[in-house]
């Protein structure tokens, strides 16, 4: 457990969040990763602005208590709608709301709002200052360093620019550029290369803005050495394949201790929300689907995995089932966790 970072409560608030991931981080997911980590920022999925205004809201936002800090990401381009939507999200208690300039899908290209926005800076400003004329909480902007031909040193300053002239709490940048022609979503997670560098190189020329960054960071030691220059991090993918590694949070990037010893513990420490849920009429596998790496690296995590995948979505799976699963993984720490 680390000893070099002193316990204060001065921490900049984005110093580590979990991204917000659509088909992932829903309330679930997020209710988990609380068990790991007390000082992690949760984010939920990108919620349209066109479904929080006409869709069904509490099953739209609703989140735990024990959820915060958790932010809500609005995704949509139309200022009024934004603020309209951005003060709804605040009435269901969230911490923050931020607003998606970075996925790049079709879907979100036909309506005018995600990545393609990096194209107009002078409109993400406005949508920022509605939001910050109708609600208290912080509002911040998650984009990527510019897309398709854009040079990202003057596609990453105007946005920030912009962002800055409207009052924004705050930036987090993944550090890829988004193909909005050429390539999937999913090879806009992998294919653009990275380029933290850009991201640092931003926030010395504002050093008064707060700026995280997102992107291939998959440990917590990387993390550390990226709050060299930044004012957080932001980890995606590598905390929902590998939710184990949030234990290292609290004590390397905080000072304190994880709310629970080790994964196993963890399990225990979520089994009465699970079973809240079950007896409520939802099913093991809405919990345990983001679970499954929980154990990665130990013997028997695939046979936990197997378990889970398979009897776990039963429609009477039950603790039992994932307790069941736990016991054919072994207790011993794997050596590359052990150091």
């Amino acid at each position: 457990m680390a000893t070099e970072v002193e316990k204060s409560n001065d921490f900049s608030p984005f110093r580590f969040s979990i991204a917000p991931m659509m088909d992932w981080t829903d309330r679930h997911c997020r209710g988990f990763h609380r068990v790991l980590s007390a000082r992690a920022r949760l984010y939920t999925e990108m919620v349209t602005t066109g479904a929080v205004l006409h869709g069904p809201r509490e099953r739209l936002l609703g989140f735990a208590p024990a959820e915060h800090p958790v932010a809500v990401q609005l995704g949509g381009s139309d200022p009024a709608d934004l603020a309209e939507a951005a003060r709804i999200a605040e009435g269901f208690g969230y911490d923050e709301v931020n607003l998606n300039v970075g996925c790049p899908s079709d879907r979100v290209q036909d309506g005018r709002f995600g990545a393609c926005l990096m194209r107009e800076p002078g409109l993400v400003g406005a949508c920022v200052a509605a939001m910050k004329a109708a609600i208290r909480v912080p509002v911040t902007v998650k984009c990527r360093i510019g897309v398709d031909d854009q040079d990202p040193e003057a596609a990453l300053d105007a946005l920030a620019d912009a962002a800055a002239q409207a009052g924004v709490d705050g930036l987090v940048v993944h550090a890829r550029k988004a193909w909005l022609q050429g390539l999937s979503p999913k090879e806009n997670r992998d294919v653009p290369p990275l380029d933290h560098d850009r991201v640092v190189r931003l926030k010395r020329a504002r050093p008064g803005m707060p700026i995280a960054v997102n992107g291939g960071i998959v440990s917590i030691a990387q993390a550390k050495a990226q709050l060299a220059g930044l004012d957080g991090v932001m980890m995606g993918r590598a905390a929902y394949a590998d939710p184990s590694v949030l234990l290292g949070v609290d004590p390397e990037l905080f000072g304190e201790p994880p709310p629970v010893a080790d994964a196993f513990a963890a399990v225990e420490a979520y089994a009465p929300v699970i079973a809240e849920a079950l007896a409520g009429g939802e099913r093991l596998h809405a919990m345990t689907r983001h679970m499954l790496g929980l154990f990665n690296g130990r013997p028997g995590a695939r046979a936990y995995r197997r378990h889970l995948s398979t009897l776990g979505t039963r429609n009477d799976a039950d603790l039992a089932t994932l307790r069941a699963a736990v016991a054919m993984v072994s207790r011993e720490e794997p050596e590359t966790r052990a150091a």
